[in-house]
């Protein structure tokens, strides 16, 4: 008989206004791969937080037995002493410190004296960093790495750890497919080597790839675990999440782009921290009015780097490269211009850059075109709740109130604010990182069905993804990026996770013959 190595009983967690949690139960066998899924404000995260001592005991209702044993974890370290071991969403690193500083940070590799032993703790992180698939220098710092990098040395901080119980808050939400798929083959094999894990995630593809058994809440209630066998399908999956049948993963839309918009010719961007190396080499695109121009590529391929190159020079040093909006020159030379000239970037970390998660919806919502509603630099408050309660209403955020902080928001409602305010700023031109990282089906079908309003008004959409079922439901053409360049580009009828991956390997430069091919 299989051993139940966690229970928890009758959970209940409260915050002002809000039933979180509401006698939630969970039960997870020894040495499986446990699935917790669920639309956001579910409860998925909350329940974790209860068991690693977030919230400590006394702060909810309810039992927690692990090993058998009764627990009241009083915080992280109290749980960590008992072998659980979290890994939250929100990344929990240092950037000014190197990497192999925040493997062991709380733990450091010291000498009989007390001092910090740098061989040691450089060999540990070496190994530990071999383990996630990271190739990196111990040494660098951890703000000079993509977001993807970045959550592979959160996970490699856990193994440095007495891990009997790993909890994976979407783990794989900013990885592409085959650094999840390195990942996912990790998790198995811990579970061969006797680490037990709950894996919290929106990629139902990954959950019954890996899962034993996948628990279900909706509303902060336990709707129903299921075993994971032949018979488990997404589409069933979802029906639990959200309480009815989700037939079409992205909305239709009749597609008819108009002239060309942007055109990116012969981009060259040298790297922030090292100006000797060239990030983006020779890139040239093109987007049209009403058009998603989806862009594919593992991670360090460059998307991001391109993107915020482009945006006001926000990334890196321009060695060379000509930008046209409809056929005009432009130097955007800060973010400003680049706003002034009707340009749009949604950043792939919403939380770290994309929103004041202490400020309030209507704040955040204004934040990016103060001049429209403020006279002699004085804020019109009378236009700032209007314009606050016209985007909650036109993109339908899930709020009590446009007075609520932001950082209480569920991922796809913080999303929508990040994409209310970019349009408040009236542009033409929208890239948007990884818009969907992170957040539940049902958010993402929102999502996905205010790009395709963006579009039918006839602006244009750069949309950057590490999902390609994502990028080949929504573009209506695609560019493959490998090692800072282009080496592809497919019509929406050529695109397959096979065409563009083909590409990635055969990493051959794309010639650009212009917009007219």
């Amino acid at each position: 008989m299989i051993k139940t190595i966690l229970e928890m009983k009758n959970i209940t967690k409260e915050f002002p206004g809000v039933k979180a949690l509401d006698n939630v139960n969970l039960q997870v066998k020894e040495h499986q791969i446990h699935a917790l899924v669920g639309e956001n404000g579910a409860g998925k995260s909350t329940l974790m937080s209860v068991l690693s001592g977030v919230y400590p005991t006394g702060s909810y209702s309810g039992e927690i037995l692990f090993d058998s044993n009764l627990c009241q974890f009083s915080g992280i370290k109290d749980s960590e002493q008992k072998g659980v071991v979290i890994i939250h969403q929100e990344l929990a690193l240092i950037p000014e410190l190197s990497i192999a500083e925040n493997l062991f940070l709380g733990n450091e590799q010291v000498s009989a004296r007390g001092v910090v032993n740098w061989n040691k703790t450089i060999i540990k992180a070496e190994e530990l960093l071999k383990k996630v698939g990271l190739q990196e220098n111990p040494m660098t710092k951890v703000k000079d790495l993509g977001m993807g990098k970045q959550q592979l040395v959160e996970i490699a901080k856990a193994f440095g750890k007495s891990v009997k119980l790993l909890i994976l808050d979407e783990p794989t939400a900013s990885l592409n497919d085959e650094d999840s798929a390195n990942l996912l083959n990790l998790l198995k094999d811990m579970k061969n080597h006797g680490v037990t894990a709950v894996l919290i995630s929106h990629k139902l593809n990954e959950v019954i790839q890996v899962a034993d058994e996948i628990t279900v809440l909706r509303n902060g209630l336990t709707i129903e675990t299921l075993i994971n066998d032949e018979y488990i399908s997404e589409a069933r999956i979802i029906k639990g999440m959200v309480g009815r049948e989700l037939s079409d993963r992205f909305p239709h839309r009749d597609s008819s782009p108009g002239d060309v918009m942007l055109e990116v010719l012969d981009w060259n961007v040298m790297s922030t921290t090292d100006n000797s190396r060239k990030v983006i080499d020779s890139a040239s695109f093109y987007v049209r009015k009403g058009e998603v121009v989806g862009i594919a590529g593992l991670i360090g391929a460059g998307r991001t780097e391109l993107a915020m190159s482009i945006f006001g020079r926000s990334f890196g040093t321009l060695d060379s490269g000509r930008l046209l909006k409809q056929g005009k020159e432009l130097h955007l030379k800060d973010i400003p211009e680049a706003i002034r000239q009707g340009f749009a970037y949604v950043t792939e970390d919403r939380k770290g850059a994309g929103l004041i998660g202490q400020d309030d919806i209507k704040s955040n919502i204004v934040l990016p075109n103060l001049k429209k509603i403020s006279k002699r630099n004085i804020i019109n408050k009378h236009k700032e709740v209007h314009i606050g309660e016209l985007y909650r209403e036109k993109l339908s955020v899930k709020t009590p109130s446009i007075f609520q902080k932001v950082q209480n928001l569920s991922g796809g409602n913080q999303q929508k604010v990040i994409l209310s305010k970019w349009m408040f700023t009236e542009p033409e031109i929208f890239f948007l990182d990884e818009p969907t990282r992170g957040i539940d089906v049902g958010a993402k079908y929102e999502i996905y069905t205010i790009i395709n309003q963006l579009v039918a008004e006839g602006k244009s959409v750069v949309m950057i993804s590490s999902e390609l079922p994502e990028l080949l439901g929504m573009s209506d053409r695609i560019y493959i990026m490998n090692e800072g360049t282009f080496v592809g580009e497919l019509s929406k009828d050529e695109a397959t996770q096979e065409s563009i991956m083909k590409h990635i390997m055969d990493n051959k430069r794309m010639d650009y013959h212009g917009k007219n091919d």
